[in-house]
Formats: C-alpha cells, structure tokens, sequence
C-alpha cells in the first residue's frame, strides 16, 4: 500500500511539474490571440519548431490527460496544412525545407498514435496528413546526386539546397516507418529500408550507428559533415525501433535500435543530456535558438522507444531520470521562478537562458517519466481512429479554415506548483526508481 501511495505521489508530482513547464512555454504562442496567425510562432523561432511544439504537446496530453491545450494544439496542426492538406502553407512555401514539413508531419503522426481528438469530419485526418509529407517525399527523391536521398531544402532558390541531410532523410525513415507500423502496408517500410541503406552507404550513418549531420551534392557527397546533433540521433533510434516492432522483433533492426542507442552516449555527460557539438557549460553556450530545442527531440523519442522496443527499457530510463532531475534544476529561474534554462550539466540553478527550446526541451524530458502509465501507441488494427487517404500528396484539394479563440489564462494551469529540482529528486529516489526499475 505504501508503494502505491508512493507511486500516485510520483505521478502527482511528475504532472504537476509538467503542468508548470508547458504553462511557461505556451505563454510564447501568440498563434491563437485574435489577429495573429494560427500554428506560428513569434520572431526569433522558426515555423518548423511551432510544429516540433505542437508535437511535444500532443505528448503533454497523452503523458498528463490535461486536455487543457487541446483545442489550441488541434487549431494550430490544422491552420498550417495548406490548401493542399500537406503542410505546405503559402505563407512558407518560398523558404519551407522536408525538414521543416517533416515535423508537422511528425506532429500529426504522433496524434494518430496517441488518438489524439481527432480533425472535424471537414478535414483530413491525422494520417492523412502523414500519407501526404510521405508521398511528397517519395517524388522529391533524388538519384541525380549522391545516389539519392532527400535534399535539406525543396526548391533550388533557397540557400542549402545542395545539401542532403540527416534531419531530412530523418523525417523521411521516422515517418515512414510509423506508417508502415500503423497501416501495415509494406510499401511504407520498404522506403524507411531505402532511406536507412542510403545514410549508410553515403557515410551519414556510420559503422558505430553514429548519425552526422549531412553532406554536399556539389561533391556527390564524397566528404561529410560530422557534426553530431541529438535529434539526428533521435529521429533514427525511434524509426528504428518502431521498423523492429513492425518485423515483429527482428534481430537486424533490434541490433540497429541497439546501436543508435549505444552510439546516443556521446550525448550524455555523467548520465545527463546536453547538446555536446554546441552547448559548453562553462559560457552561455554557442547553440543557436534552433538548437536549444534538440534535447526536446532525442528525450520524446527515447521515451517513446521504450513503449516498442522494450529491450532499451532500463538504459534509456537511467538516461531519461538522471536528466529530468537536472532539467528539472534549471527550472527555477526568471521572474515566475520557474523558467527553465539550457545546461542541464551545469549541476546549479537557472543558467539565465531562456525561451521554447528550453521549456520544450525540459517539458519533454520530465513528462516522459510518466511513460509506464500511458498506453500503447495505437494502430489501425489496435484501435487507430485517424482517417487516412493513402494518395493524399499526389493531387490538389482545398480546405476549410479552422477557427479556435481560445486565451490560455492562469487559470489553466491546472494547479501547477512550484517547480523545484528538491521535488523531481525525491520522487526519482522513492516512486522512480520502483516504477522504473529494470
């Protein structure tokens, strides 16, 4: 009885606490205030991180039942959708890259997983919108350089165009092995096979599952970047493992999930997450406002690894608990005195740093010590309700605008408390470690 007392405590705690850091971040989307755009985010932050946002929300939701955002959230993944229902708006076609439409599309993936409140009857479903970022990038594959692969950019004006990326092709395996995982149509994962054998056979995905950042077509991709980034790691180690749950635990895709995961350590200082190609604890750090938002990626992806490749359970949740207690450290800041920093390492309190990337980031690593009490991630067979359309991309189609006025007040914060390291320390040495034991 003791112990479950415990554990409710943990899972009281653990919510509440992230409760307070999706409150401090949603406090910078202007998207749903009369006048302004849905779905956007405010200068400095860039059109593909709102939908990153909108994402880790969704987890906010599956992880705490606090519907409270949902409206908002659903608002926001639909109003950016385009009139072709593929996520590619006017007002960011000229400068949209498959990076960019990748994580709308990851978003609203990760709604069909999660049965998410599914669209109006009005407009596409959740799947849909998957099907169509799919397809889309199956007509940009590009066997004119390198031996394929996707570009980081879609049209030849934009700066980076020549450049075939990790985050790109990322998007590209993450979705398609979830759809194929979800529809159980092989046509899906055979393309999440294409796109795994070309990241290794162009040297992005090293011997050792280490994932650099990219490479130039101008040289047919002779030389590469290795710059390493969590996400890159990330969007991989989960495409992985949801290819090893799709092969009904193969042993090639177990020993690829393996690797990505083993190779993720480089990422981890004494057991905790940071952001090693650009993030020094010593200085404000060099990580530009995109990069402040990777841990947010690798954290959600680790977690959810979990839930389908059981096998990383107990290395990934040391990972995620040892980090959530620092994240939780660099909490306490600002003038609310519970803004998050960014150096989670720094073994102190708030850094001075804020801003989306480190509230999305803290948000993500701490709700997802709630992974054992959430359910599994759904398909059509397992109780799936997303409407999909499987030749969605390949036409044109319009949609109606959607319209939600909702103002997120103090008032749904959902009692939100005080959010200090002391709490997710002491609930990690009792409940945590009982609930998230091997």
């Amino acid at each position: 009885m003791e112990s479950d007392s415990n554990c409710d405590k943990f899972r009281y705690h653990i919510r509440d606490a992230s409760s307070t850091i999706a409150y401090g971040m949603m406090k910078y989307y202007t998207g749903n205030h009369t006048g302004d755009t849905p779905g956007n985010l405010p200068s400095p932050y860039y059109w593909w991180e709102a939908g990153a946002m909108f994402g880790i929300m969704v987890d906010y939701w599956y992880y705490t039942g606090d519907t409270t955002y949902n409206d908002v959230v659903q608002q926001a993944l639909l109003s950016q959708i385009g009139t072709d229902d593929d996520y590619m708006p006017t007002n960011q076609t000229k400068t949209e890259g498959n990076d960019d439409q990748g994580f709308w599309a990851m978003a609203a993936m990760s709604a069909a997983e999660s049965k998410f409140q599914d669209p109006p009857s009005t407009e596409p479903g959740w799947l849909a919108l998957a099907q169509a970022v799919f397809n889309e990038y199956v007509s940009r594959w590009d066997d004119s350089t390198c031996g394929g692969g996707l570009r980081w950019q879609i049209f030849t004006f934009n700066n980076g165009y020549t450049y075939k990326n990790s985050i790109a092709n990322g998007c590209f395996f993450n979705i398609a092995a979830r759809l194929a995982r979800y529809t159980g149509n092989q046509t899906y994962a055979d393309w999440a096979v294409t796109t795994w054998d070309w990241m290794e056979n162009v040297g992005l995905m090293s011997d050792t599952y280490s994932v650099y950042d990219g490479s130039s077509d101008l040289t047919n991709c002779s030389t590469v970047d290795h710059l390493q980034f969590t996400y890159n790691q990330g969007i991989f180690l989960f495409g992985a493992a949801v290819m090893y749950n799709y092969t009904n635990g193969s042993a090639l895709w177990q020993t690829r999930t393996s690797g990505l995961l083993n190779s993720s350590s480089i990422f981890f200082k004494d057991g905790i997450m940071y952001e090693q190609a650009c993030e020094d604890v010593n200085t404000s750090g060099t990580c530009d406002t995109d990069q402040l938002s990777f841990k947010a990626y690798l954290s959600r992806w680790m977690a959810a690894t979990t839930k389908i490749a059981p096998f990383t359970y107990t290395t990934i949740m040391h990972y995620l608990k040892t980090s959530a207690a620092a994240a939780a450290a660099q909490c306490d800041g600002g003038t609310d005195g519970v803004t998050c920093g960014e150096h989670w390492t720094a073994n102190s309190t708030w850094d001075g740093t804020y801003g989306v990337g480190q509230q999305m980031s803290a948000l993500s690593v701490v709700q997802s010590l709630l992974i054992d009490q959430v359910s599994e991630l759904v398909t059509n067979s397992t109780g799936g309700t997303s409407q999909g359309n499987s030749a969605a991309g390949t036409g044109s189609s319009s949609t109606s605008s959607v319209t939600v006025e909702t103002t997120i007040t103090t008032g749904d914060k959902a009692g939100a408390a005080f959010l200090t390291a002391v709490m997710i320390a002491g609930v990690l040495g009792g409940c945590g470690f009982m609930v998230m034991g091997a």
